[in-house]
């Protein structure tokens, strides 16, 4: 396919222009109001649109609650009202897509709403629309990728209409919620959607970057969908005009994007533009480049070409672990990811095959345990393809399967779940007769894992092949069979290897020399994902220096920051007159010390882990006056975290990781504070969504942290007229007030509520933000103050409450 498709733009803004009043739901207008609707769809088709939007974008089970409409009501009633316009408009071969916005919910473990909830609601919308005549789904403005998995298995699992998906991105490259462009792509191209890309938030200048990023990492069709350009918050109006919009799009184009409309702002003189400037250059657009046909690391982890996979999450000779599964003491696993995050995992390995253990049960618990403190794709491993696929409809990213086998029973029950789920398989070269003996053999074992998961639709680099490490103790010329099997499946075969390291050295003495040795060995001949305990340091150094040496770390500079503070350590000690054994011993010992003296407190609000943060809260209960923990602990560690989120350090996710694992705490402090007669806040603010405007994920956000900074929130929610903000403003006597709005149309309702609380001579300040606001055009509207994130806006109260 050569041909670009035309879009429609914007729904919002022509409903706007034609009655939809400020607050009130766009579907049901659209109930109401049908010859209105249809008229949009047919202008935009007059201006060059083949594919046009239902209505339908927030028309959820969630978000219509209270409204006295059913999911399937709404979406029949505007997919007719689209089809309409398709039949009746006189163009030729246009079509219907079922429009499908996010849930309005944040999704565990951020949020409450759980993944099997989202998948619901996203189920119920598709069947609808299926039934109604759309012709595809897009599941469009999403930032959150578990979001989007939910999404689309319920399309994939309940009807035949093609999926499209676009994701929204900040300037820096990643959605609100952290998903970085590479994530994306990988992501929702293993799960097999038929075409994704951008839309909202940016202009088409801003989005090129980004734009350029996602063709890199996948060959499907692209789709931009992009803002007409910033908004100005004074009038509402987007900066660019139709001319320079369409001139805009042709640079995607001729990057070789297939499918391209307008988001916010846009209107059917932009499509208008767009149609035309495209058509202009579309005979000469070169082809788009081909980016598969050699295996990448990226598709499977996207972080180098040498990706370590922890082993820790794997019961076998571990009875600590093994009792954890037992207890389902989830925040000792939660620890073990971390620990091999930090020590340079790259993948984990999740195995939880241990007596007494229901594994189909409890793996999904596990996984979403260890996704809720680390951002890493897993290695799914199981001998039961039911516990397999319990743990893969929850995932978030991208997964492994551990593992296949030659055998032809487990090959037809592995390689459909991992077409379906957009897994990646990790194959071990053996079959039903057992180990083979020889390198040729291994090989010719993985020659047909290959072909047969070619066969269900897989990629060849989406397959690991694992040619097997035994013990060189017991069958010492199988190391170097190994070996040869690398060498072979990586230089002629061109696929990923894998190898369970350690199994090398089992039975000997000082077995990490030996695993050492054959890692190097085993790297050396193309293994690029060793699965190792990344807790071992010997064994990670030879990772590091490996990476070095091949150039994939490039001017040694994760070398030189691995090695350097060890070395100074060490001529420190020589100084000293600590010299050989004794000096390394003591560089570790001084290690062990420094890790020692991490508040524990502040370590597990900074990692996310909740259960920790309360048991030690409740143990420091009894040693320290509950504000000092507070001051002392809480909000140093807190701190800490939004100096990294600043940053860009960390991302959303952790922040709220954090925050969660701070409230674990204060509400211990709360009850014993309450005991006491006292209170925690250090003083009231108010947050609001103003009237007309139903979005409040932002401020939900940042309700959650300036909670943990020990003020009493008052939360108003959304769509709030502005007495009613005036009104408890002066009845709680509240000093600071914060007001969100997403929309343009709406920042008029927070100028005005600023004026109302102006008037009513009550002494407060208040606090603006929101996606369409600038610091110049808070001070315009009479606000004290412009917050543009979470952590702004604590400073803001740190200044004026204390």
């Amino acid at each position: 396919m050569n041909q670009i498709t035309i879009l429609d733009g914007g729904m919002g803004t022509e409903l706007q222009a034609r009655g939809l009043a400020p607050g009130e739901r766009p579907e049901l207008f659209g109930m109401d109001h049908p010859e209105v609707i249809e008229e949009v769809h047919r202008n935009y088709i007059a201006a060059g649109s083949r594919v046009i939007y239902s209505n339908t974008f927030g028309a959820n089970g969630h978000k219509l609650v209270g409204t006295g409409k059913t999911v399937a009501e709404v979406i029949a009633a505007n997919v007719a009202t689209a089809r309409r316009a398709a039949e009746n408009s006189g163009a030729a071969g246009v079509r219907v897509a079922l429009d499908i916005g996010p849930i309005g919910e944040l999704v565990e473990p951020l949020g409450t709403l759980s993944f099997e909830a989202a998948y619901e609601l996203f189920r119920e919308m598709v069947v609808a629309g299926e039934e109604a005549g759309a012709d595809l789904v897009i599941f469009e403005t999403l930032t959150d990728l578990y979001e989007v998995k939910a999404a689309v298995l319920a399309a994939k699992e309940h009807t035949k209409l093609p999926i499209w998906v676009t994701m929204t991105f900040e300037q820096n490259g990643r959605t609100f919620l952290g998903a970085a462009v590479p994530s994306v792509a990988v992501t929702l191209d293993a799960l097999g959607v038929a075409a994704l890309g951008v839309n909202c938030s940016l202009g088409p200048v801003e989005l090129v970057p980004i734009v350029d990023e996602l063709m890199e990492w996948t060959d499907l069709p692209i789709i931009v969908k992009p803002n007409a350009g910033l908004p100005d918050p004074r009038t509402g109006a987007y900066e660019m005009t139709a001319e320079d919009f369409g001139r805009e799009m042709t640079v995607f184009a001729q990057r070789g994007a297939l499918i391209m409309g307008g988001c916010c702002g846009t209107t059917p003189d932009f499509i208008r533009a767009l149609t035309a400037a495209v058509a202009e250059g579309a005979a000469d657009r070169p082809a788009r480049k081909k980016r598969k046909g050699v295996a990448s690391p990226g598709r499977v982890a996207e972080y180098g070409k040498l990706n370590v996979i922890g082993e820790r999450i794997n019961p076998t000779g571990k009875k600590r672990l093994q009792q954890a599964l037992l207890e389902e003491d989830y925040g000792y696993i939660k620890k073990l990811a971390i620990s091999q995050q930090e020590a340079g995992a790259q993948v984990l390995d999740i195995n939880v095959g241990a007596q007494g253990v229901d594994e189909e049960k409890i793996i999904p618990y596990v996984v979403k345990a260890v996704q809720s403190v680390v951002d890493l794709p897993l290695q799914i491993d199981s001998a039961n393809p039911k516990v397999i696929e319990a743990a893969l409809r929850v995932t978030n990213g991208r997964v492994i399967i551990n593992s296949v086998s030659g055998e032809r029973e487990r090959m037809d029950a592995i390689f459909p779940l991992a077409k379906h789920y957009g897994a990646a398989v990790l194959g071990l070269a053996m079959d039903e007769k057992g180990l083979p003996e020889t390198a040729a053999q291994r090989v010719n074992i993985a020659e047909r894992i290959v072909a047969e998961a070619e066969k269900y639709g897989l990629e060849r680099e989406d397959i690991i092949i694992d040619c097997l490490t035994l013990t060189v103790s017991a069958q010492q010329v199988q190391a170097m069979e190994t070996l040869r099997a690398v060498r072979e499946v990586h230089e002629r075969l061109g696929l990923h290897c894998a190898l369970g390291v350690s199994n090398i050295s089992f039975g000997l003495p000082a077995r990490g020399h030996m695993t050492e040795n054959f890692l190097i060995q085993a790297m050396h001949v193309g293994l690029d994902f060793p699965i190792i305990n990344p807790n071992t340091k010997g064994v990670m150094d030879a990772v590091v220096s490996f990476r070095a040496v091949s150039g994939e770390d490039v001017d040694c500079a994760a070398y030189i920051e691995r090695f350097a503070p060890e070395q100074a350590e060490m001529r420190r000690r020589k100084e000293l007159g600590i010299t050989g054994d004794e000096a390394a011993g003591a560089v570790q010992t001084s290690a062990a010390e420094s890790a020692d003296a991490v508040d524990p407190l502040m370590d597990a609000i900074i990692r996310g882990l909740s259960d920790d943060a309360e048991r030690i809260t409740r143990k420091l209960l009894t040693e320290m006056a509950p504000m000092d923990i507070i001051q002392e602990k809480v909000i140093p560690a807190l701190d800490i975290v939004g100096d990294r989120y600043e940053q860009e350090i960390i991302f959303l996710p952790q922040l709220i990781n954090a925050a969660n694992a701070a409230t674990a705490g204060l509400e211990l402090i709360k009850v014993r504070l309450a005991e006491a007669g006292q209170g925690v806040s250090k003083g009231k603010i108010i947050l609001a969504t103003v009237e007309g405007d139903i979005h409040d994920i932002g401020k939900n956000i940042v309700k959650v942290v300036l909670e943990n900074y020990g003020y009493q929130i008052i939360d108003l929610g959304r769509d709030v007229p502005i007495q009613r903000v005036v009104e408890v403003a002066i009845e709680k006597k509240v000093g600071l007030i914060g007001l969100s709005a997403l929309m343009t149309t709406t920042v008029t309702a927070m100028k005005k509520t600023i004026e109302a609380l102006h008037e009513a001579g009550h002494p407060c300040e208040t606090i603006v933000g929101g996606a369409v606001l600038t610091e110049d055009y808070a001070k315009e509207i009479g606000a004290d103050h412009y917050a543009g994130d979470a952590r702004s806006m604590v400073e803001i109260a740190r200044r004026v409450l204390g």
